[in-house]
């Protein structure tokens, strides 16, 4: 009930608003004023102005030229209705206003409303008398005879148009023609953009003209516009880098009906028009737009991704400066980390690397014993003996990673243009393991001699603490990679397990 008060005082805020005429003393609506009210800042481009004046004399229900409150009203409810399209067009064609529509209304009506230019409908067709009769005189239509009418309609002016230019019966046409055919039929669907790229459909297939299945599958997207527009939500919501390809958009048209919604070729058709500035084939909501969005212009476009305008205004030098930025963010932040748990990487070598000068005798009961000896022997910074080599290693490390991931999986992406396979995933996290190898294995060296000098310095007679710098050189290059077979059969599996789990827990468990 509350619903129904508050948009009855919508009606009659609207319908105040707009109204400025006045029959004793009551508000009534000129023309002007009720396209001025459903129709408001629309500059009759798509949808001619005519097209509107058909709804204000179904709104003008007794012919007076002027609308009142009550009209406006019922108007109102009309339009909210589910099937409002088809409820409005067969009052039109419903001259009578008798509940049925009649041969001679039907072509009454649809005559006086076809465009000048138009190709003439014609009336003595099988698929009309297949509606309405023909051999025993023509039946009159009821409401739902009539909406099935209506929905094929456009379909058969299609035929009857492309008939019309196919003048030869080869079975296509010319593109300019192909483009009337749709602007006769659908141009109020149609962004700018679309309609400008019209013929270009030519170039979908070899051949220089468009055949008649393209004609109708063009005209099949158009029709399913709003499911198209649902399986591409869908299809780039699922997508990590925001992005589908056309088998992506054939799988979630798959799952979103029991049978197959979409042909190979009008998917190719969407990715066509939606792809008229990318042919890489992978595509976006912002390109899917100009398909979508009727009203969709280039500027509309730059106002949807503010972002992506900016940082094409800022250029590579500012790009690289923010990626400086995050990677000293990131820096400080491992070395922050790094400092608050080295304590206990220093007792884990402690523990595993621990001498004794009697034999079967340990240094250490266990870990927290190891900590408190280290602590007592060596002084608090004895605890973060090694710390340089670690902090050094920390900002590259994770960058080599992540970079080297990044990498191969745009290298695997290019060549499928999608998403990649999970081997493909697990070879990119390997091969990123095994990059980091390659260079934190001389800090790992160093640094576990480093740890360990306090211990040896301590059951050792004579055994100096040697620098960072000394143990490099005394290793050599050879020796700062002892060890490396091992690293390389713990990191490279670790990596390549570790970014598969991490990127499919964000998409499939957490839908990021």
């Amino acid at each position: 009930m509350s619903d129904t008060v508050s948009r009855l005082e919508q009606y009659r805020r609207t319908f105040q608003k707009h109204a400025s005429g006045e029959i004793n003393g009551e508000k009534v609506m000129t023309k002007r004023d009720f396209l001025a009210a459903i129709a408001p800042g629309e500059d009759f481009k798509k949808i001619q102005k005519e097209q509107y004046e058909l709804l204000y004399h179904l709104a003008d229900r007794k012919g007076q030229n002027l609308v009142t409150f009550d009209d406006f009203v019922i108007f109102q409810d009309l339009i909210s209705k589910p099937d409002a399209e088809y409820e409005v067009a067969f009052r039109m064609f419903d001259l009578t206003g008798t509940g049925k529509v009649t041969f001679d209304h039907f072509k009454q009506v649809l005559s006086s409303h076809m465009p000048s230019d138009a190709v003439p409908f014609d009336f003595d067709c099988d698929w009309l008398k297949l509606y309405i009769g023909h051999k025993e005189g023509h039946h009159e239509l009821t409401y739902q005879e009539f909406t099935q009418l209506i929905k094929g309609l456009q379909g058969e002016r299609l035929r009857q148009e492309f008939k019309h230019y196919d003048k030869e019966q080869t079975g296509f046409i010319l593109p300019e023609d192909f483009k009337k055919i749709i602007l006769d039929v659908a141009k109020h669907k149609l962004s700018d953009d679309v309609i400008d790229h019209l013929p270009t459909l030519c170039n979908l297939y070899s051949g220089n003209k468009v055949s008649f299945s393209a004609v109708v599958a063009f005209h099949n997207v158009i029709r399913n516009i709003d499911m198209v527009e649902s399986v591409i939500r869908k299809a780039i919501d699922a997508s990590k880098d925001k992005k589908i390809t056309k088998a992506d958009f054939l799988k979630h048209a798959h799952e979103a009906s029991r049978y197959t919604a979409f042909t190979p070729m009008e998917t190719d058709i969407i990715f066509h028009f939606a792809g008229v500035d990318d042919d890489s084939g992978v595509l976006g909501l912002d390109d899917f737009a100009r398909v979508l969005d009727p009203r969709w212009t280039q500027s509309k476009q730059t106002e949807i991704t503010p972002e992506k305008e900016q940082t094409k205004k800022r250029g590579t030098l500012w790009q690289i400066v923010e990626s400086a930025y995050s990677f000293t963010l990131g820096s400080i932040a491992g070395a922050v980390g790094a400092t608050a748990v080295y304590p206990i990487d220093l007792v884990k070598t402690r523990m595993q690397n621990q001498r004794s000068k009697v034999v079967g005798e340990l240094l250490y009961k266990n870990s927290l014993d190891c900590f408190k000896k280290v602590l007592k022997n060596e002084g608090f910074t004895g605890l973060y003996r090694g710390l340089g080599p670690q902090l050094v290693g920390v900002a590259p490390e994770k960058a080599i990673k992540l970079t080297v991931n990044d990498l191969v999986r745009n290298l695997f992406n290019k060549r499928q243009k999608g998403d990649i396979q999970f081997w493909q995933e697990m070879v990119a996290g390997g091969t990123a393991g095994a990059s980091q190898v390659v260079f934190t294995n001389p800090l790992e060296i160093v640094k576990i001699r480093l740890q360990i000098q306090g211990e040896q310095a301590k059951n050792m007679a004579d055994v100096p603490r040697r620098s960072a710098l000394w143990i490099v050189k005394h290793l050599g290059i050879v020796g700062l990679y002892k060890g490396v077979a091992a690293c390389l059969l713990r990191d490279v599996p670790f990596s390549a397990i570790y970014f598969p789990a991490y990127a499919h827990l964000k998409k499939d468990v957490f839908h990021e």
